[in-house]
């Protein structure tokens, strides 16, 4: 039996299924519910950590039998958050969401930087949009600027999970597409896009590898050992 997991990391919790290949048969789920912090000004944010502990646990409650005929797994989740990483991998502080909207006036400077949303079309084809990560970005510089100054990294929230998974840094391109980055038409970082964003750095330095769906990765031992996985999936 060659068992799958499908990991979804929304917004309200963490699911998991564990998933038989050859019988097209759901095995076993599990979920574990998460907090969202909101504020009057459209903040809307999470903690990194708590994604990972419910990821943790959610796994961890599946058979052990199941567990032990896991043969591969896939994470995705909720686009447009922005994490903050620092050099050791970890989150700097909390993680604003697709749905923060409190960074509107950051989204219209970046905008007006590149000169309105059709540039931003004609650039990147797409225009800018308040969900998306980029504003989040430039508010963080704003608002924590401790955040900004110790920034080594950019994470989409299931970037995350597969970071803590694997101990690599990459993103897919349709996700990335949700940044306000990503030129869509050449799949790759607009460097206009980013240099609206902030001026003063070469932020494609600290965005990840992007990467296909076919792409693949291994779990680290430590990680695998704790959720009860074989070695090497």
């Amino acid at each position: 039996m060659s068992v799958y997991l499908g990991i979804d990391a929304g917004t309200q919790s963490v699911k998991v299924i564990a998933y038989d290949a050859a019988a097209r048969t759901v095995l076993a789920q599990q979920a574990r519910p998460l907090e969202l912090s909101a504020t009057a000004d459209g903040g809307r944010e999470q903690n990194a950590a708590d994604w990972v502990k419910a990821l943790v646990e959610a796994i961890q409650a599946l058979p052990g039998p199941v567990r032990a005929q896991v043969r591969g797994l896939a994470v995705s989740g909720q686009q447009h958050g922005f994490v903050p990483l620092g050099r050791d991998n970890r989150a700097l502080g909390p993680v604003k969401l697709w749905c923060d909207t409190s960074t509107s006036a950051e989204c219209e400077d970046i905008t007006a930087t590149l000169g309105g949303a059709a540039a931003c079309i004609a650039e990147a084809g797409n225009d800018l949009r308040v969900g998306y990560t980029a504003s989040k970005l430039r508010w963080t510089r704003q608002h924590r600027p401790e955040v900004d100054a110790a920034l080594d990294g950019i994470a989409l929230p299931h970037d995350y999970l597969n970071l803590w998974l694997t101990g690599q840094r990459f993103m897919e391109a349709g996700d990335a597409s949700g940044t306000g980055w990503l030129d869509v038409r050449r799949r790759d970082w607009s460097p206009a896009m980013l240099a609206a964003t902030d001026e003063r750095r070469d932020l494609a330095a600290l965005l990840p590898p992007l990467v296909g769906p076919e792409q693949g990765y291994t779990l680290l031992p430590a990680v695998a050992a704790l959720l009860g996985l074989p070695p090497g999936t």
